[in-house]
């Protein structure tokens, strides 16, 4: 592997912050004494930016998965919110269409609460929503979608 590979691995499969990752990974290959020394294609830096936006996108939907909820880094509905804005940062610094995105992230948010309900409803668990009824809006709002489609069920499961 060489290096630009090495740095698009490690942007990938990087924290809760890609785009530190990003950074780091074009300084360490261009400017840090101790790094390669390259100097990155148009097409090198795209592939480490589009590493960077598949992270982000990852990390937004993951806390959107209930299937997640008991994993490690599952951190709830509060912290897709704050990737989710992160992520729209990032792309309007680098020039990028969130709107693709916004869609998918918009029906991930809509099954995650209707699944939770479905659940809660059922018995099968407890649906615990980490953030408040507004906040859940406004984000719902962000994505495109009406309140009106969160049911109003849902509010009894968020933060007061």
């Amino acid at each position: 592997m060489d290096a630009v590979e090495d740095e698009w691995y490690a942007v990938r499969h990087s924290g809760e912050i890609p785009e530190v990752a990003l950074c780091s990974a074009l300084y360490y290959l261009s400017h840090d004494p101790g790094g390669p020394g390259l100097r990155l294609t148009r097409e090198q830096e795209k592939m480490l930016v589009q590493a960077a936006e598949m992270r982000y996108q990852e990390i937004v939907l993951r806390d959107l998965q209930p299937s997640q909820e008991n994993m490690p880094g599952y951190r709830g509905i509060k912290r897709s919110i704050i990737n989710w804005q992160r992520y729209l940062r990032f792309c309007s610094r680098q020039r990028i269409d969130a709107d693709g995105f916004r869609a998918e992230v918009a029906t991930g948010l809509l099954l995650f609460v209707r699944e939770g309900l479905l659940e809660a409803e059922s018995r099968q668990r407890d649906i615990s929503i980490n953030c408040t009824y507004v906040e859940l809006c406004c984000f719902a709002a962000e994505l495109g979608l009406s309140a009106s489609l969160l049911p109003e069920s849902v509010r009894q499961f968020c933060r007061s």
